[in-house]
């Protein structure tokens, strides 16, 4: 049958494909647009499994918070290539996933790929789709959320290095004038990595590793037994100093903790939670 080219645009505008793709689906489906789509969804599944082994360590991280900033999310769109992971609609992609997941804050990524992209088709569908509209594997690999009561606290978020990170933030107080500081404790995040807020949230399993390995490298300096223990715990503390957040130097002014700058800005200013994804 003949396809007009009011059909294949028509298709093209809907699922991003390309002009013969669409031409081929609607060929396929006889030109009904909604069986072409499905007949698109399916190549991309095939495609998926194809590159199911493949490795998809490009992609973009988004950070969004809702209007309120009483929550925000983190997601990462993963593809196989750098040139992908810079067009305008892979990255638009994301932002979509982003703002449906901002929207609904589901407690895990299972949940968030059974949640309707649209009224037709479910984000996991729509990333299965896109495998075959891109050719590339795609995944949304990573998502969290921070959420925080009204008047409680307020969210932050940062995107770093051209999409390559995100990072949330959560604050106990809000207001415009912890905005700046916000976004440069995010920022922080983003640049050391920290594991935790503060020493207290450092899992157990963690603490006794760090003792276990000061203790082990003290007895290779031939200390003695009796003080192993000390010299750990000294250890110990060094390394929360390099990896909780609160504890960490200020990039910004290394004579200050985060903790301390965020006190001279505001009297018991802190940080509650942080959420970092990103691509490396």
């Amino acid at each position: 049958m003949s396809i007009s080219a009011k059909d294949v645009k028509q298709l093209r505008d809907i699922t991003g494909a390309g002009m013969m793709d669409c031409k081929k689906a609607l060929t396929e489906s006889n030109g009904d647009v909604e069986g072409a789509i499905e007949v698109l969804r399916k190549k991309g599944q095939k495609l998926s499994a194809k590159r199911a082994e493949r490795e998809a360590n490009e992609g973009v991280v988004v950070a969004l918070t809702s209007a309120n900033k009483n929550k925000g999310i983190v997601l990462r769109l993963s593809c196989e290539t750098d040139f992908v992971a810079k067009g305008e609609g892979f990255i638009d992609l994301a932002k979509q996933f982003g703002n449906i997941a901002l929207s609904k804050t589901p407690d895990s990524l299972e949940e968030l790929l059974k949640l309707p992209f649209d009224s037709s088709i479910s984000i996991g569908d729509k990333v299965i789709e896109q495998v075959g509209v891109i050719g590339e594997k795609i995944e949304i690999k990573e998502y969290d959320k921070i959420e925080t009561a009204a008047g409680e606290g307020q969210v932050i978020p940062y995107i770093h290095m051209g999409y390559r990170a995100g990072v949330i933030v959560s604050f106990n107080k809000e207001g415009s004038a912890i905005e700046e500081p916000g976004r440069n404790v995010a920022m922080q995040v983003a640049a050391m990595k920290p594991i935790a807020v503060d020493k207290t949230d450092v899992p157990q399993e963690i603490v006794d590793k760090e003792i276990e390995i000061g203790k082990e490298l003290a007895r290779n300096e031939g200390k003695p037994a009796e003080m192993l223990e000390r010299i750990a715990t000294g250890r110990l503390n060094k390394f929360f100093k390099e990896t909780t957040l609160l504890n960490q130097v200020f990039v910004k002014d290394n004579k200050q903790t985060i903790a301390s700058y965020l006190n001279s800005i505001e009297s018991g200013l802190t940080v509650t939670d942080f959420k970092h994804i990103s691509l490396a």
